[in-house]
């Protein structure tokens, strides 16, 4: 079978709502840099998002935002629980320890989605970045930890599909190579410098570490600081372990609570037998 073409005005008009529901009230040109894509376009895809009600324009100031219509597109999503469940309090503590907000995201596409963050938590942050914000998966530390944490199959075919959406970068390359994943493997923990895709843009800079179940990565942890308050390598310095040591006991509970429960469904004669 080939592999079906993607509709590309169909994924732009995605990656508008995006970066209208990163923001609060963007103009046009604000949102037309954030998705990398010409005025006239961005205006023809913001008006269609109007008509459809999942956008409004405050007339005074040509300034737009997402409507609470678009929480019905996920109406149909089931959540799972149980990560959250077993990272917040990990997440609180090490805000606590270290003052700086955590985040907790997963892989959804072509992007990294908070699932719970500790930002309300926290005096040290810009704004709130609730469930649901989402960065592009090739430039964030948290989409640089999951990518590197794949299998190499797994990792090659969700760059074939990037390319697929996007035009090809000298990241995207990066990664199709051994030298960087191994890199980040070898350290355990991705970076990035001064953050682009955040409502405050160059202000923060992030460290992001795997989280695992059953040998897979399922999600990363992120701590988020000040760009201009610490070095990265003294962040990775004073952080990084500590956060290590949170992903492996989150992975850890993630694998006790799975081992439970297959052995909770598995028939009685069969317990005998393990």
């Amino acid at each position: 079978m080939e592999r079906s073409v993607p509709i590309r005005s169909v994924s732009r008009s995605i990656a508008v709502l995006q970066a209208i529901n990163r923001g609060d009230w963007l103009t046009v040109m604000e949102i037309s840099k954030a998705v990398d894509l010409p005025y006239p376009t961005t205006f023809r895809i913001i008006q269609t998002l109007m008509h459809e009600g999942l956008v409004v324009c405050e007339a005074g100031s040509k300034r737009y935002r997402v409507t609470a219509l678009v929480q019905s597109l996920a109406l149909g999503y089931a959540d799972r629980g149980s990560l959250i469940e077993v990272a917040r309090p990990r997440m609180v503590a090490l805000t606590q320890k270290h003052a700086w907000p955590v985040s907790l995201t997963t892989h959804v596409g072509r992007s990294m989605i908070v699932r719970d963050s500790t930002h309300t938590l926290s005096s040290l942050t810009f704004c709130n970045y609730a469930p649901g914000y989402s960065l592009p998966l090739l430039e964030c530390a948290s989409g640089h930890a999951f990518l590197a944490h794949l299998s190499d199959d797994e990792r090659l075919g969700l760059l074939a599909g990037l390319e697929a959406y996007e035009r090809r970068t000298p990241l995207l390359d990066m990664f199709k190579t051994e030298r960087l994943v191994q890199n980040i493997r070898d350290n355990g923990y991705a970076t990035w410098e001064r953050n682009p895709h955040t409502q405050f843009p160059g202000k923060t800079s992030s460290i992001a570490v795997p989280v695992f179940e059953q040998g897979e990565v399922v999600a990363t942890l992120t701590l988020v600081f000040f760009a201009s308050a610490i070095p990265m390598a003294e962040a990775v310095r004073r952080y990084a372990e500590d956060m290590k040591a949170t992903a492996r006991e989150i992975t850890a509970q993630l694998e006790a609570g799975t081992q439970g429960a297959t052995e909770h469904a598995m028939p009685a004669e069969h317990l005998a037998l393990a």
